[in-house]
């Protein structure tokens, strides 16, 4: 490889952070007939992109299962309990990519090992590089969005509690919503 192709596949891809301060890494369930909303406030990554070679691409990121917040310090505390994350047993969420397939776009299938409550599961994880801008202080910013819904019982996450009316109190599928801006 000459110094001239070194450089250029050197530029080519772009080590990003995620920003946490302008990153959201959200969820709902049905709990009941209603929804209910959180988020995960403390998470860490780096995106490796390629937009030339988007499959020479690589994602990972740690979530502190800890950090979860409903609006409702009970309910949180019951999510950290060992009926939900046990996050003094599982303390982290993490996603690492295996690969990066191009759909149309700027759209991709990120696949990759997905672990929560200590089960590790492949998931694809359908992804939109929305675009890349510069910052009013010359910070190139990359923005990246995806959505996914997981069955929460593939990860051992089984709690729930029998209505009179029928059914159950906890809903079974999680949709997860990831808003990333990464530096």
């Amino acid at each position: 490889m000459t110094a001239q192709t070194a450089t250029a596949t050197a530029t080519a891809v772009r080590a990003l952070e995620i920003d946490r301060s302008h990153s959201d890494v959200a969820f709902q369930v049905r709990h009941l007939l209603s929804k209910v909303r959180g988020r995960f406030n403390e998470f860490a990554g780096t995106i490796q992109f390629d937009e030339s070679d988007p499959q020479s691409s690589r994602v990972d990121v740690t979530i502190q299962a800890g950090s979860i917040d409903t609006a409702e310090p009970d309910r949180d505390k019951h999510l950290r309990s060992a009926d939900f994350f046990d996050v003094e047993t599982y303390p982290t969420l993490r996603f690492v990519s295996t690969s990066v397939t191009p759909r149309s776009g700027n759209d991709y299938d990120v696949k990759g090992d997905l672990t929560i409550h200590g089960v590790t599961r492949q998931v694809v994880l359908p992804a939109t590089f929305v675009g890349a801008a510069t910052d009013p202080w010359g910070n190139r910013k990359s923005v990246f969005e995806a959505e996914l819904p997981l069955n929460r019982k593939d990860f051992g996450l089984t709690w729930n509690a029998a209505l009179e009316t029928g059914g159950f109190l906890v809903g079974d599928e999680v949709k997860v919503s990831l808003s990333i801006q990464a530096k």
